[in-house]
C-alpha cells in the first residue's frame, strides 16, 4: 500500500493526500502593503490544481515591522483579509487545503529602520541570503512590547481565522523571532523571558490558540537544531518542543538551522537529510509531523512515508520548479492519478 495519494486527518483539517506546499517567501507585494496580488493568487491556485493537499501561504508578518523585507505579506489589518479570502476560495474549489505561516522576522527584518529581537545580539547571514548583504543591529524588546507582540500574534491568527484559512503555522524555526526566543545564543535576557526559553514560543500559542475553532488545527515550524557553532541540538528542541505541545501545539514541521552563518555543524544538503529529525519529533510527541528538506524525489517522499517517519512531507523548492509536483509524484509511485479533468488527456 502506497501512502502518498492517501487522506490524512488531523482534528478538523481533512487532506486528500499527503503532499505539502512548503511556505516559500515570493517577495512580490508591489505596493508594500503586504497584501497578496494577482501573483500570490496564480501561485497558489496553481499548486491546488497541480493536486496538492495542503497549501502554507509564505511568512506572513504580524507587523509591518516584522517582514523579512517590505515586498512581503502582512496579515497586521482587517483591510487586508479580502486579498486572502479570494486566494483560499479559489483554493478551495479545487480540492486542496490551505494554511498560513505567521511570524515576525525579529532581527532578521531586512527593511526595519530598528529590528528588535529578544536581546541586542546581532545576527549574521550569507551576502546572498539577505537583500543589503548584511543584517542590522537589533534593539531588545521590553517587557511591554513582548506582550503587545503576543497580541498581534493573536489578532494576525484572528484575520486568518475570518479569511477562512484551514490551518494555522506559527513559524518557530529559521531564526526568526520565536525561535530567537528559544535560542541561548540569541537570547541573553535576564528577566522571565530570558530564564525560562519556551515562556514567549508558549504564551503565542495559547494565545493564537484562543481565537482558533477548537478543532482547527495548529502547526508549529521549528529548527530541531542549530547550524551555527555552539548553537543548541536536538535535546535542547526537545525540551522547548514538549513545553510548546502542552501549550496547544497540534503538528510539528520539522526544519533546521537558518539562525546564521552554518558551523560546523550543519549537514550534508542530500535528498531526505532532516527526516531523522522528523521521525524522532513524531516518536517522542505521539502527534502528526511534517517533514521537509529536498524530498523532490517521489520515491524518497514515499519512503519517508511508508517508513513512518512522517505523516506529511512538504516540497518547496521542487513546486517552484512544477506546479504540478504532487499530481506526478502521485502518478510516479501508485501508477494511478485523477487529475482536473481539463488535464486528464496529458496527466493519465
Amino acid at each position: 500500500m502506497k501512502t502518498i495519494g492517501t487522506p490524512f486527518e488531523v482534528k478538523s483539517l481533512t487532506l486528500k493526500n499527503r503532499t505539502v506546499m512548503a511556505p516559500m517567501c515570493q517577495y512580490s507585494v508591489e505596493k508594500e502593503d503586504g497584501i497578496p496580488n494577482d501573483w500570490h493568487f496564480v501561485h497558489y491556485v496553481s499548486r491546488a490544481v497541480g493536486g496538492t493537499g495542503l497549501i502554507i501561504m509564505e511568512m506572513t508578518s504580524i507587523t509591518p515591522d516584522g517582514r523579512i523585507t517590505n515586498q512581503d505579506l502582512g496579515l497586521w489589518d482587517d483591510s487586508q483579509i479580502p486579498a486572502y479570502q479570494r486566494i483560499v476560495s479559489e483554493v478551495h474549489k479545487h480540492g486542496a487545503k490551505i494554511g498560513i505561516q505567521i511570524a515576525h522576522a525579529g532581527r532578521k527584518a531586512e527593511d526595519a529602520m530598528q529590528p528588535v529581537g529578544p536581546s541586542n545580539i546581532a545576527g549574521n547571514a550569507l551576502p546572498e541570503e539577505t537583500k543589503n548583504g548584511s543584517l542590522k543591529q537589533p534593539r531588545a524588546l521590553s517587557y511591554a512590547e513582548i506582550k503587545e507582540t503576543i497580541q498581534q500574534f493573536t489578532e494576525a491568527a484572528r484575520r486568518a481565522v475570518t479569511a477562512g484559512f484551514d490551518t494555522i503555522e506559527l513559524h518557530g524555526a529559521h531564526g526568526y523571532l520565536l525561535h530567537q526566543f528559544m535560542s541561548p545564543s540569541i537570547n541573553n535576557r535576564t528577566d522571565e523571558y530570558g530564564q525560562d526559553l519556551s515562556k514567549f514560543g508558549a504564551e503565542v500559542i495559547r494565545s493564537v490558540k484562543s481565537v482558533m475553532p477548537e478543532d482547527m488545527p495548529l502547526i508549529l515550524r521549528i529548527s530541531a537544531i542549530e547550524y551555527i557553532d555552539g548553537g543548541y541540538g536536538l535535546d535542547h528542541s526537545l525540551q522547548i518542543a514538549e513545553q510548546f505541545k502542552e501549550a496547544g501545539v497540534d503538528m510539528f514541521h520539522i526544519s533546521t538551522g537558518g539562525e546564521g552563518v552554518p558551523g560546523s555543524l550543519k549537514p550534508g544538503n542530500y535528498p531526505g537529510y532532516q527526516v531523522p529529525f522528523a521521525r524522532t519529533f513524531k516518536e517522542k510527541f505521539g502527534i502528526p509531523v511534517i517533514a521537509v528538506g529536498i524530498l523532490n524525489n517521489p520515491h524518497v517522499a514515499e519512503a519517508t512515508l511508508s517508513n513512518g517517519d512522517a505523516d506529511l512531507i512538504a516540497i518547496a523548492r521542487g513546486m517552484l520548479n512544477d506546479p504540478y509536483w504532487s499530481l506526478h509524484a502521485i502518478k510516479d509511485v501508485t501508477r494511478k492519478v485523477t487529475p482536473p479533468i481539463q488535464y486528464a488527456r496529458g496527466i493519465r
